[in-house]
């Protein structure tokens, strides 16, 4: 199955020393299975933007290491440039790119800012769809007055209070975290060096003042030329075509044209495609016959048009792994999955706001526990294949009897121990889908319950593969030990699970039978 991407855009204000942007770079490419893509460096704005992208993870690390030694080498109190900014590292946004939801780049943006905040005691706030109130979303509210103005109004009011991190400005400044749609950074230079005219143009053409709807802008002075530099936050619903075009008109009331334009950072296909569409008249053209979308749908099908066999299909084979203990831990991970779903559903709602901040740190252990219970569904295949090995092993002379069963007790040590850690996280998946049930938003009340069910059923065949395993293992006080543990883990889900149908009763109008 295709990996899940991330991409990161963090702008950093700093760029006119450039050996302080290359250990930031550094800092990012330490990661590894991050892929730096662009870098973008202004000398007007003093402003570095960087583009990388990687899993969810190695972005989410990649990020903090950046902002990390930015907050390290640039001193805002000594920094000075055309670009607005309150921090070192001023803005730091996540967007999907493949296999990856909103949701789940939003959620990056709490942990990251949560990181900041705790460890680099760095103000952190949150913005765009990660916003914690409505008047956070909008970048320009946070940063109004830049970082000199911030130092002596930090936490005087909602906007501008820190969602992470201290109420108390350094020398690093804030950073804005957020998640957001793929975003344009664009910039058009006018034939005059007039920055008035930039500055009228910019008003015109953006949305706070009366323009495009997703378009923001400010003039300024870069290279000797006026320039109009903008912000494309929906280039589906204002193409950049459209931008174009008004920015030509408008400059035309004043005398002067379009020089050049320039992007800061990288742009999506699409984009291009529409405004090749608009300009040259395709009227009938799809997406499909550019030459590089069409090899790329090859290669994510396989070349076949087929997509890769998924888990069930797999399962269902007539291959013996994966077997029943990844099926085990594919049933735990639905429920945490199901918590997740539970706890994302509350948040942001008002009639749950007492207990928001629970149901983040739910989602947070919920997604923490899906991903290690995905990789329980490997680890028990290669359990198995280990234990397939070693009966494999040669039994010729003495010593390779020997060696044979010695192998042969470790792999099954092993194995056993692969579903008893499958059964403490299902136990901890029933508790954290209680929780949900008990808290949670009642709508989804059943999607709780059936995360726990999924939860029992997945432990309840995790024991059993324990059960199994013990059989084989010659050593009886390991076998003891295993045993007693996997009891006592069955009559707490047993408990959790009496308890749940109280609860669904109670807050969900349910019959018990």
């Amino acid at each position: 199955m295709p990996n899940p991407l991330v991409e990161c855009i963090p702008n950093f204000s700093e760029a006119r020393r450039s050996e302080v942007v290359q250990m930031i770079l550094n800092a990012i490419l330490s990661v590894p299975g991050v892929h730096v893509l662009d870098r973008h460096s202004d000398l007007d704005h003093n402003r570095t933007v960087v583009t990388f992208i990687g899993d969810p993870k190695a972005a989410e690390e990649a990020a903090f290491q950046s902002i990390k030694t930015a907050s390290q080498l640039i001193n805002l109190d000594e920094h000075v440039g055309e670009h607005p900014r309150i921090g070192a590292t001023d803005v730091v946004p996540f967007v999907p790119i493949s296999d990856i939801s909103m949701q789940d780049c939003i959620e990056m943006a709490r942990r990251l800012g949560k990181r900041v905040g705790n460890e680099l005691n760095i103000p952190v706030f949150l913005y765009e769809e990660a916003a914690t109130i409505p008047d956070k979303q909008n970048l320009e509210n946070i940063r109004k007055g830049q970082y000199e103005v911030l130092k002596s109004e930090i936490g005087i009011n909602p906007v501008r209070t820190p969602d992470f991190g201290p109420n108390k400005l350094g020398p690093a400044g804030a950073t804005v975290i957020g998640a957001r749609q793929a975003l344009i950074a664009f910039n058009i230079y006018l034939n005059t060096n007039d920055v008035s005219i930039a500055q009228k143009i910019s008003k015109a053409v953006r949305n706070s003042s009366g323009g495009l709807r997703f378009v923001k802008g400010m003039g300024v002075l870069v290279d000797g030329k006026a320039q109009v530099s903008m912000n494309l936050t929906n280039f589906k619903k204002t193409p950049i075509a459209r931008v174009v075009e008004f920015v030509r008109r408008e400059a035309e009331r004043y005398g002067t044209g379009i020089h050049h334009s320039e992007l800061v950072g990288l742009i999506p296909q699409d984009a291009l495609i529409d405004a090749a569409q608009w300009y040259t008249q395709l009227d009938t053209f799809e997406p499909e016959q550019v030459l590089e979308q069409r090899l790329f749908n090859e290669i994510q099908t396989n070349g076949n048009g087929e997509k890769p066999a998924d888990f069930l299909e797999e399962l269902a084979s007539v291959n013996p792994t994966p077997g029943g203990g990844s099926a085990a831990a594919y049933s735990v991970a639905m429920g945490a999955a199901l918590s997740s779903m539970v706890g994302r559903l509350t948040t942001g709602r008002k009639k749950y706001i007492e207990v928001e901040s629970q149901m983040w740190n739910l989602i947070e252990r919920s997604e923490k526990l899906r991903m290690e219970l995905s990789e329980a569904v490997k680890e028990d295949s290669l359990a198995f294949v280990q234990v397939m090995n070693a009966y494999r092993l040669p039994k010729i002379t003495e010593e390779d009897i020997i060696l044979r069963d010695k192998k042969i007790q470790e792999s099954m040590a092993h194995a056993a121990h692969i579903p008893l850690k499958v059964a403490r996280k299902a136990l901890e998946v029933m508790q954290n889908a209680f929780e949900a049930a008990s808290l949670g938003n009642t709508n989804a009340i059943s999607d709780a319950g059936s995360g726990l069910f999924f939860a029992k059923a997945g432990l309840q065949s995790a024991c059993l593969n324990v059960r199994t395993n013990v059989i084989n293992i010659s050593d009886s006080n390991l076998c003891k030990e295993l045993l007693s543990e996997i009891k006592e883990i069955e009559i707490q889900a047993n408990l959790l699970e009496e308890k749940l149908w109280q609860v669904l009763k109670d807050r969900g109008g349910l019959p018990i039978a």
